[in-house]
């Protein structure tokens, strides 16, 4: 126990020292949420459009205005000619333009708002058809609410990329706590020295494991406190399931990194594959681009990535999404059982003298 002891005041201080794996564990998620945060906070929101109407003169607009102030919270704001309306759209003073010359609809969008024209157009398509039904006397015959299904409604399209920013630093985490470190304690002889001792090759894993799981714990609490504070995200965290979770992915990707340890000798080897593992499974498991708008082969493929689940457990634990309970558990369980797996069976050939 005493080794033990000493071998973890060890890993701590080390870790202190280690100016890049504070920076790396600490900063940069909560840089990627404050720049994406304010660069992408609201993109696909509707609620507060700014729509601009046209009519020339002569042509009878008032069922038009009824159908387009029903629509929603909309702001609506009147043009005397197109020009003017045109003028608008490219300064970004409107969201989205309306013309109505008495025979069609024609709306206007900035073709550089790629990302939120989705969301207009769809917006266009409910005023066209509430409008051919205005005009005829008619009303829809199905009435259409939404109802959240989850603990709580995201109020942002960021509160689902949150978590995924969460689940790719336990993920980053992961893979470099043993692999990085493991790595450059061999090319340094130190673990050559160590090896000689008592020490047996779990103790030295059980002791890194021990002071990273505190680390990215408290890493996960910032970012998660400065996104509801700064960015005033609302969620519904379940502090079980959040904290059962995050060590339960933690120590499984810290099993994933004692594969990589095993397979290079050089820390900078090391640190390059899970940089180009965690890029990979960023962009390919739905953390900032939706994983519906993946061709079906990338769909596919990020079914097989960890960090999939990984986001979609958190997204659950922190109220944003819904899921089953069996579903969080069976991630949570197979998260736990890469763990139990991989790393008591590598350390002995993970904590081992450098091969010549």
């Amino acid at each position: 126990m005493r080794a033990f002891q000493v071998l973890l005041h060890t890993e701590y201080t080390v870790f202190l020292r280690d100016k890049a794996s504070l920076t790396f564990t600490f900063l940069f998620p909560v840089i990627f949420i404050l720049i994406f945060g304010f660069l992408m906070r609201g993109m696909g929101d509707v609620e507060d459009a700014r729509l601009g109407l046209f009519v020339p003169a002569g042509v009878e607009s008032k069922i038009l205005e009824r159908t387009v102030s029903s629509a929603g919270s909309m702001s609506v704001t009147l043009y005397d000619d197109q020009p003017s309306l045109q003028i608008a759209l490219e300064k970004r003073a409107i969201d989205f333009g309306l013309i109505w010359d008495d025979t069609k609809l024609l709306f206007l969008y900035d073709s550089s708002r790629v990302q939120e024209n989705y969301a207009f157009e769809e917006v266009a398509t409910g005023i066209t058809a509430d409008f051919n039904l205005a005009r005829q006397g008619l009303s829809p015959v199905l009435s259409v609410e939404k109802i959240h299904v989850g603990r709580e409604a995201a109020t942002d399209w960021f509160n689902l990329v949150v978590p995924g920013i969460l689940a790719f630093s336990i993920l980053s985490a992961g893979l470099f706590a043993v692999s990085g470190h493991i790595t450059a304690m061999k090319e340094r002889k130190l673990l050559d020295r160590m090896i000689v001792t008592p020490m047996r090759p779990i103790a030295l894993l059980a002791a890194i494991i021990c002071v990273r799981l505190a680390v990215v714990y408290i890493s996960t609490l910032i970012s998660l406190f400065i996104a509801m504070t700064v960015l005033h995200l609302t969620f519904d965290v379940s502090w079980f399931y959040y904290t059962v979770f995050v060590v339960a992915s933690t120590l499984g990707m810290m099993g994933f990194g004692t594969l990589i340890a095993l397979l290079v000798r050089k820390p900078s080897s090391a640190s390059n594959i899970a940089h180009i593992l965690s890029i990979v499974m960023m962009f390919l498991a739905g953390i900032y681009f939706p994983i519906e708008i993946m061709p079906s082969y990338l769909r596919t493929l990020s079914k097989a990535l960890p960090l999939t689940y990984m986001a979609e457990a958190l997204r659950y634990a922190t109220g944003v999404t819904d899921m089953t309970n069996a579903r969080f558990w069976g991630i949570t369980v197979a998260m736990f059982a890469l763990a139990v797996v991989l790393l008591p069976l590598l350390s002995r050939y993970v904590v081992s003298p450098d091969r010549r």
